[in-house]
């Protein structure tokens, strides 16, 4: 009598993927030390020492050390504005989408760590040109990227009419970035008052939505 067998077939597994508490505790040591060393001096070997790995994990996650520069400061912004915020579903007023974006961007550049690495990045545009593009293109470029596909569904759902994603994108973040946050660069002004900020965000949300208003 023929019997079928019961074993179960082995299905070849991909590789196992790589440890992400590793990877996220990588990305903070790196951090960590960019800011208090500075680029050049915050070496490979003190950051897998800062992340309690070996180098050699270090170097399973990130090629070399631009790009672990390049992925802290994705993270980093990633964290403090995730992709959902620029998801926006039919229902939800685009007055309402524009002011959680505006007060969690206003909090990322008004943290410690913004100034600090703004102050970074300044200091060595002129030496390092290609870290501080991998800056711009980590953090900057990534948030007017993400704020035009924002832009984009609220044209595509008639909420707004944007004849330039882009620069629509760009002028309502720089909303946020003028003289009040170089102030704080400059380390005249070093505390933050919430309710002054709030409302700032609610007149810009206020005069972008007129501005593009559809029909207008």
């Amino acid at each position: 009598m023929t019997t079928e067998s019961s074993a179960t077939p082995t299905v070849p597994s991909p590789g196992r993927p790589k440890d992400l508490a590793k990877r996220a505790a990588i990305l903070q040591a790196a951090k960590t030390l960019f800011l208090k060393l500075g680029y050049d001096g915050s070496s490979m070997d003190a950051i897998a020492a800062e992340a309690g790995v070996s180098k050699l994990t270090v170097y399973s996650h990130f090629n070399d050390k631009e790009s672990l520069f390049s992925a802290a400061i994705e993270a980093h912004c990633t964290h403090q504005l995730p992709p959902l915020c620029f998801d926006l579903a039919v229902e939800t007023p685009i007055a309402q989408a524009l002011f959680v974006v505006a007060r969690r961007f206003q909090t990322m550049l008004e943290g410690s760590e913004a100034i600090d690495l703004h102050r970074l990045m300044v200091g060595l545009a002129a030496q390092n040109p290609a870290l501080t593009l991998l800056f711009f293109n980590a953090g900057p470029k990534r948030a007017i990227n993400e704020m035009s596909r924002l832009l984009q569904q609220a044209h595509d759902q008639h909420k707004l009419e944007i004849d330039d994603v882009a620069m629509a994108a760009e002028f309502f973040l720089s909303s946020f970035s003028g003289c009040t946050h170089f102030r704080r660069i400059l380390g005249i002004d070093t505390e933050s008052n919430e309710a002054v900020n709030e409302a700032y965000a609610r007149e810009i949300v206020k005069r972008f939505v007129r501005s593009y208003r559809v029909g207008g």
